[in-house]
């Protein structure tokens, strides 16, 4: 098993708010380098309901699929599958994709949000080194402090 990825910040926003800026408003904060359209991006969002898509949408409504909501349970927490391959292609099949669950948590009137990024060896063959090359970058605390300047 490879380890999980994890993060967090916390934010001055109550969780009901924290939750719709993360996945209602992700194209307000989330870094648009991570993004295959990069400044073309146009839109990025989740489907706010379970089997909803994780998406982007580019110039002329181009629009890729990234992920899907498996478990959608606001404000507490909602977990996606992470179809992107280590070389940057999608990953239409989502039993070679990782998982990411996010956590909303209420700490004295601020929400502190938590990142687990696991099953990194569903993405087969090089799943270690995109692992720790997600960690070398500062992916998810980058996207974070992201997160947290715009609450």
């Amino acid at each position: 098993m490879i380890e999980p990825l994890t993060a967090s910040v916390t934010v001055g926003a109550p969780r009901e708010r924290a939750f719709e800026l993360f996945t209602e408003e992700m194209g307000t904060w989330w870094p648009r380098e991570f993004s295959w359209s990069q400044d073309k991006l146009e839109a990025i969002g989740i489907e706010p309901h379970a089997d909803g898509f994780a998406y982007e949408r580019g110039p002329r409504g181009f629009t890729l699929h990234w992920g899907r909501v498996k478990a959608w349970d606001p404000p507490a927490r909602f977990v996606f599958t992470w179809q992107i391959a280590a070389d940057r292609t999608p990953q239409p099949d989502p039993e070679r994709s990782s998982e990411v669950e996010v956590r909303f948590h209420e700490e004295d009137g601020a929400t502190r949000v938590a990142v687990e990024h696991r099953d990194w060896e569903r993405h087969g063959d090089g799943a270690r080194e995109y692992r720790d090359g997600f960690e070398r970058a500062g992916a998810w605390p980058y996207a974070l402090e992201r997160f947290a300047a715009a609450a």
